[in-house]
């Protein structure tokens, strides 16, 4: 059974709504530095990533594999499709003794429309001790499934809360 679309929040000056990112996902370019800190390591940086913009969704980052600490990611399965980007591969993060699992993903070989971003790997937040987007502090999407990442400037509600498994 699919739920009625919910209402879209009230937009903020500078807000946009992710009930008006598209469906196939779109693709843009961040402007602002992005990364990423676990154990006391960045994780990744860049200047140069993609976020993927999906209806009800918040922005997905990509990060370039030269801009990624590749030495410490471990492959691990299982893997998992989306119907837009392809067959995506797992990876943990590893730091000394700590170690989050299956937290960044990669799509090794993506569909056609993704194709410039093969191997590049996206994180999910809530594992990480922070993720910026710009000096923002970035909240997660909500529920474990999902990898976006909530910045101020985007407004929900988004998928993930409980009940918005049919949206």
């Amino acid at each position: 059974m699919f739920l009625k679309r919910p209402k879209p929040d009230a937009l903020k000056p500078g807000q946009r709504s992710v009930w008006d990112f598209p469906r196939p996902p779109a693709i843009e370019r961040e402007s602002r530095h992005v990364r990423i800190e676990f154990g006391g390591e960045t994780i990744a940086s860049s200047s140069r990533c993609v976020k993927v913009l999906e209806t009800s969704h918040p922005p997905v980052y990509f990060f370039a594999p030269e801009d990624v600490r590749e030495d410490l990611l471990r492959g691990t399965g299982p893997d998992s499709f989306c119907e837009w980007k392809g067959r995506a591969t797992y990876f943990d993060v590893v730091v000394g003794d700590r170690e989050a699992r299956s937290v960044a993903f990669a799509y090794p070989k993506p569909s056609a429309r993704f194709g410039e971003y093969a191997n590049w790997y996206s994180f999910y937040a809530r594992p990480m001790d922070a993720c910026y987007v710009g000096d923002e502090l970035v909240e997660p999407q909500p529920g474990d499934f999902y990898s976006g990442w909530i910045t101020s400037d985007v407004a929900g509600p988004f998928k993930g809360v409980p009940g918005s498994g049919g949206w």
